[in-house]
């Protein structure tokens, strides 16, 4: 396929039709390539065009490898293994996410680009090369990085949290705070020391990985070595190397231990510093700037333990904090859903039901036309077949991203129309009961967040009950709205989910929980083995909010 559109030649009904594939693809804002199985490039739009304007050489008919990778072979492993040579070998779509190679991407800071592969075949089924998406996705990597690692922070202030509550007596929370510490940073080497009421100076209280010699000998005055001085200011401090450090109080200890990478960090209560707590590497630079980060952030809470007001505080900032993350990802992703789905219907959805009309039309103008060519006639069949699946998969698309009820009928009709699509075609019927909702809306950010539970419990419905019946109420006052979700399927005991396993279990009905709660709303689960499940949601309403 060229990339620049030609004029169309009388009756080539085929090549106006590739034409007009040329434009559809100008329209995208990713770039898309055509690949052959020789690895040529058959055909860029405008996007990828513009991108690769800039090389010295034509890149049409050039290899994709030359073109994107500066490479004389295909790309291989150790880096990753050519997509267009999986799509050869096993016929299935190929995406990656990897690192851009590009001679371009060379003068720019580290980006990240996202390939996507469908193969092409011809009348034969033979697949003669791919179709080829590639996108910029660094912001987006950025983003993520950024809400995982504060999300573990916040997972590990959690944890220490946990440990630590209901325990009064000092060493303990020492020693439990410390082996947090030490399982979340991946270490083994740490300790905490304390003010000693007699001396005044810093010692070990607890420890792991040390030996006893070193922990009965070391002890720190104010402002003395590294930990002193943390004492003294505060503030922590990150070593690379304390064997080499010339604050070290004990160098010959430091060096028998083999001691090398080194962060120190305040014990804070109210301000007021009561111990450090230290952790070693046996490797030089073992620890960054986001450790001193979340190892400050664990040392406030090991200090505050002796207080537990303060601590309270201090868990109380970082659960607003991981909540404020978390409706900020959640309102993007509905977002980016309205977006889709809105693109989906202004713009894909009426080609590929033009496609269909058209089809239709010359299929009819061929039958008119005394055109009785079998051949002709199964290939206009499949074609309007293919293009009225595409179009109904679109449609269901759409559905799943941003039903058009939700927004126009509201949240009764648009969970009714869902529970119907979803579990009637697997012979579970449905059983509705809405009160308080007929010709009312409720708060947009209410009804959005319940349609949501309600798609992940139908789903779990659909996937895990074994149910024949499904049972959905929807009950608005003016004070509350309570949605219950009921079915006589095989149920689960309830104690057994208490947190999300690394498999995924439990993951729904933790971010069920998570939206509830942002909401201000509760939600209470009751199911037995064999006596099916019940979920109820209640979520206050406050009037000045409500939508009419």
């Amino acid at each position: 396929m060229d990339s620049e559109p030609r004029p169309a030649q009388s009756g080539d009904q085929t090549f106006d039709f590739e034409v007009d594939l040329g434009h559809l693809t100008d329209i995208s804002e990713d770039g898309l390539l055509v690949v052959d199985r020789e690895y040529g490039v058959r055909f860029a739009n405008r996007v990828m065009r513009q991108r690769l304007v800039s090389q010295e050489q034509p890149f049409l008919g050039r290899r994709c490898y030359e073109v994107f990778e500066d490479r004389p072979t295909p790309c291989n492993y150790p880096l990753w293994r050519c997509p267009l040579a999986k799509i050869v070998d096993t016929g299935k779509p190929v995406r990656i996410i990897h690192l851009d190679y590009s001679p371009k991407a060379r003068t720019v800071p580290e980006r990240y680009v996202e390939i996507i592969m469908y193969p092409l075949r011809d009348r034969k089924g033979r697949i003669i090369g791919a179709t080829e998406t590639r996108r910029d996705v660094t912001a987006e990597r950025g983003l993520e990085t950024y809400i995982l690692r504060h999300h573990h922070h916040l997972q590990a202030l959690d944890r220490i949290s946990s440990a630590v509550s209901g325990l009064w007596d000092l060493d303990r929370i020492l020693s439990v705070s410390l082996e947090g510490v030490l399982e979340i940073m991946s270490g083994s080497v740490g300790g905490i020391l304390v003010f000693d009421s007699g001396t005044g100076k810093l010692r070990y209280r607890a420890s792991r990985g040390l030996s006893a010699r070193f922990t009965e000998q070391v002890q720190i005055g104010l402002g003395e070595g590294i930990a002193g001085r943390v004492a003294l200011e505060g503030a922590a401090i990150l070593v690379e190397d304390i064997s080499r450090d010339p604050r070290t109080a004990y160098p010959e200890l430091v060096s028998t231990e083999g001691l090398k990478g080194f962060a120190a960090v305040p014990l804070k209560s109210k301000e007021k510093v009561v111990g450090v707590m230290t952790i070693a590497s046996r490797e030089p630079g073992h620890f960054g700037a986001d450790d001193l980060y979340l190892l400050s952030s664990i040392g406030c809470q090991i200090g505050t333990a002796i207080e537990r007001a303060e601590l309270y505080q201090r868990l109380d900032r970082a659960r607003e904090r991981y909540k404020a993350l978390l409706q900020y990802s959640l309102t993007a992703q509905e977002e980016a859903r309205k977006r889709i789905a809105r693109e989906l219907h202004d713009e894909t959805s009426q080609v590929i039901t033009s496609l269909a009309l058209n089809l239709q039309a010359l299929k009819s103008m061929a039958e008119s036309r005394g055109l009785n060519d079998p051949e002709l006639v199964r290939m206009f069949d499949r074609s309007l077949a293919l293009a009225t699946h595409a179009g109904n998969e679109i449609v269901r698309m759409m559905k799943a991203l941003r039903p058009t009820l939700l927004d126009e009928m509201g949240l009764a009709a648009a969970v009714n129309r869902h529970a119907r699509d979803t579990l009637e075609p697997h012979g579970i019927q449905v059983h509705t009961d809405f009160k308080g909702m007929e010709g009312r809306r409720l708060p947009s950010e209410v009804e959005v967040s319940l349609f949501r539970i309600s798609q992940g419990l139908i789903g779990n419905i659909r996937e895990h009950s074994q149910a024949r019946n499904a049972y959905i109420s929807i009950e608005a006052t003016d004070a509350e709205c309570v949605m219950t979700v009921r079915d006589d399927g095989k149920g689960f005991d309830v104690s057994r989910i208490d947190r999300v396993e690394k498999g995924g279990r439990g993951a729904g009905l933790f971010i069920m929980k998570e939206r509830v709660d942002l909401i201000g709303g509760t939600g209470h689960i009751r199911s037995e083995p064999g006596k099916g499940t019940e979920i109820v949601i209640k979520v206050p309403l406050r009037k000045d909010l409500a939508d009419g």
